[in-house]
């Protein structure tokens, strides 16, 4: 059976569970309990596919472990949070009281279930390209998947840095000045988590790419396939979410006003303060 039709089933079911599970908690964020699960489900539905064919499963295989990785770090981040106790996502509940009821069913249905599943899905297929594209893994595909891994650390490193500040804030009885986490990795970037998130997924589309140029695809079907909509539609959608975000996070903390004057939103860089002191 193709495996796509097989992945597209998979998304199917999940969608018509997490919608049914959202009315019948009245909480929205089954799609977040899952969104760390089911890209590991997609991948290793194709890398399977072209093991049981006998094709080359090389690129596929490591495609496979690298996503499980991504998602065993995003899985132990998100339970160590309290996410899969029932809290639902803080924006969804602000979202809430600023819709009419139906309003935000239709939200909750074509946005948080029927957009992010399919998202899911999109950001999973440059599996896709390596599943038809059976070809030899090359330094091209070890840059990519090292690329990946390194992603991966930061990610995990911002994510401990902002572990450790609200266990701090919470030790010191819930105020710690300025209210937000603005060392390590959050002095060159607002959210260096949602960069490196981000730049894993634009990293396993190159080895998709990879596969697809190795099997003779030029520039156009190769190095630019249709699979990039997924991660650039990943990209969009944390862009949103990332001004929603600091929306919220300026209305709490004076002082966050400043800090997005001086430090870059997502790409790591010097602070602009620290520029200016520099070219003085």
């Amino acid at each position: 059976m193709d495996p796509l039709l097989i992945v597209l089933g998979i998304a199917a079911a999940v969608s018509v569970f997490c919608w049914v599970a959202s009315l019948i908690t009245k909480d929205t964020s089954w799609v977040d309990r899952l969104w760390s699960v089911v890209p590991a489900v997609y991948v290793w539905v194709f890398a399977i596919a072209a093991l049981v064919s006998g094709e080359e499963a090389t690129r596929l295989i490591v495609m496979a472990i690298l996503v499980t990785a991504w998602g065993a770090r995003l899985t132990f981040n998100f339970a160590r949070k309290g996410g899969y106790t029932g809290m639902e996502d803080y924006r969804w509940a602000i979202l809430r009281g600023r819709m009419a009821p139906w309003q935000f069913q239709l939200f909750n249905i074509f946005f948080i279930v029927l957009y992010q599943n399919a998202l899911l899905v999109l950001i999973s297929l440059p599996a896709l390209i390596a599943w038809q594209n059976p070809t030899p893994f090359t330094g091209w595909d070890a840059a990519f998947a090292v690329l990946f891994a390194l992603f991966l650390i930061g990610e995990f490193i911002a994510d401990q840095q902002q572990w450790d500040f609200h266990k701090a804030k919470q030790a010191a009885g819930g105020t710690l000045e300025p209210g937000f986490l603005t060392t390590g990795l959050w002095r060159y970037s607002r959210h260096p988590n949602f960069f490196f998130e981000q730049a894993q997924w634009w990293a396993l589309y190159g080895l998709g790419a990879t596969a697809a140029v190795t099997a003779g695809a030029g520039l156009w079907g190769g190095v630019v396939n249709w699979t990039v909509i997924g991660a650039a539609l990943l990209t969009v959608l944390f862009i949103g979410s990332t001004v929603f975000t600091e929306s919220i996070s300026a209305s709490k903390y004076p002082a966050y006003t400043q800090y997005q004057r001086t430090t870059s939103m997502l790409v790591p860089l010097p602070t602009r303060q620290r520029a200016a002191e520099a070219n003085a």
